[in-house]
């Protein structure tokens, strides 16, 4: 685990523990239990890749740890509904606080602006977290390989199984793939930033991407800005783009989003 993302994952686990006692994991059972049902993220972004070839997830976060500040104006409702209109099949919102400036209250007010299923990007180290991310309506979650072990892995998984969401299953290497594709899931994806150095490495996605077998569904994440990179990703064998920085940074993301998938 790189250093950065060690560091993120012990102040989670500390803020995770905090929010457990406040909140113990049988009320936040209950409050996913009342949450409005999932709206089917896998099925949204398979079809858009059966109609379109690919199919992107459009992103909603207000910084990173990478490129610091990257909207000054930020509205999640805004975003959702330009990123509908463009097409996108699916969002990720980020509600993590300390590293990317996100919030519960991101998704909730993204989700509510469209009817897009929505993907709760953030660090998922414990199964509390999975109820959490249902209750406040998410319809996947993110399993990042390099923050987890097997079990722990499976757990998340099996728990968001449970309440009727996908998980999208991050991995960096070989090794991390391997591991990701022990779990059920369809949805891998292969994120092209160094999680040490903080840089993008395409060729290497790339690679990554061809060794994804063809029954799960490979999506490339971080660094896709161009139609060019779309086309070496879809080479590959990428059927699905999760796309954020390159769209956040424009006047109009919507019309950002619009270029790339034409």
């Amino acid at each position: 685990m790189s250093d950065i993302l060690q560091k993120i994952c012990a102040d989670t686990r500390r803020a995770v523990e905090r929010a457990k006692v406040a909140k113990p994991f049988e009320i936040m059972h209950r409050e996913a239990l009342r949450a409005p049902p999932p709206r089917g993220f896998g099925h949204a972004l398979r079809a858009a890749s059966e109609r379109e070839k690919f199919g992107f997830i459009a992103e909603i976060k207000k910084a990173s740890p990478s490129a610091g500040l990257i909207r000054q104006t930020f509205s999640p409702a805004r975003l959702a509904e330009a990123y509908a209109e463009a097409g996108a099949a699916c969002l990720s919102v980020l509600t993590d606080a300390p590293y990317f400036q996100g919030c519960n209250d991101d998704l909730i007010e993204a989700r509510a602006a469209c009817r897009l299923p929505v993907l709760r990007k953030d660090f998922m180290l414990d199964v509390w977290q999975v109820a959490e991310a249902r209750a406040i309506g998410a319809d996947c979650i993110l399993i990042i390989m390099a923050a987890v072990d097997d079990d722990t892995a499976a757990a998340l998984h099996k728990a968001s199984a449970d309440y009727g969401m996908d998980s999208l299953i991050e991995v960096h290497d070989r090794e991390e793939l391997q591991r990701a594709l022990k779990l059920p899931s369809r949805l891998i994806g292969i994120n092209s930033r160094n999680l040490k150095t903080l840089k993008i490495d395409m060729a290497n996605a790339a690679e990554l991407i061809r060794a994804v077998p063809l029954e799960r569904f490979a999506v490339s994440e971080s660094g896709i800005s161009t139609p060019e990179d779309i086309r070496r990703m879809t080479d590959a064998g990428a059927r699905g783009f999760l796309v954020g920085e390159s769209l956040l940074k424009q006047p109009d993301p919507g019309a950002a989003l619009n270029a790339l998938r034409r």
